[in-house]
């Protein structure tokens, strides 16, 4: 019989938050329970200073499954409700154990801004919700897959075939 594995609800609670509200890991890690007002997080300071994060409604409910305990103040608290837990001792066997070695906690932000882009949300809007004073460094988030590049030159192409009388 094999012995059960353990689980780790907070680490995969910290990822889900991360790939559904694209926040920085830190973000998420410091994040205190006064500072979750549904249908956003507060966050009276970040990297670019005070922040709103929305929630989706999947954010929302790995929100609604954390227990919050009496000792701390922080959502992910360590044993003693201190300081946050230490994600990097979960993250980095995790991502072994799932064949993706290269694959860093920062790259869920990719994810969500790349993921935004192709579903032809503005590039002003993704800079809004991840945080981001400048509008180039959205630009630098925002990676396209080769499907959504080739697609677009099908139909951009197209555009300019119908233009000058040619079939599409």
């Amino acid at each position: 019989m094999r012995e059960e594995e353990p689980s780790y609800p907070a680490q995969v609670a910290i990822t889900r938050l991360l790939l559904f509200t694209g926040a920085r890991v830190g973000e998420i890690l410091n994040l205190r329970w006064d500072w979750v007002q549904p249908p956003r997080l507060l966050l009276p300071d970040s990297k670019t200073g005070a922040k709103t994060i929305w929630l989706c409604r999947q954010a929302v409910e790995v929100l609604e499954g954390i227990e919050r305990r009496a000792d701390t103040q922080l959502v992910f608290g360590n044993r003693v409700g201190k300081n946050p837990i230490n994600f990097d001792n979960w993250w980095l066997p995790f991502r072994r154990r799932c064949a993706l070695p290269d694959v860093r906690i920062h790259d869920l932000r990719h994810s969500f801004a790349s993921t935004a882009i192709m579903d032809n949300v503005p590039l002003a809007t993704i800079g809004k919700l991840l945080g981001h004073a400048l509008p180039e460094t959205t630009a630098k988030y925002a990676h396209l897959s080769d499907d959504v590049i080739g697609d677009a030159a099908d139909r951009i192409s197209g555009s300019l075939a119908k233009a000058i009388g040619l079939r599409p």
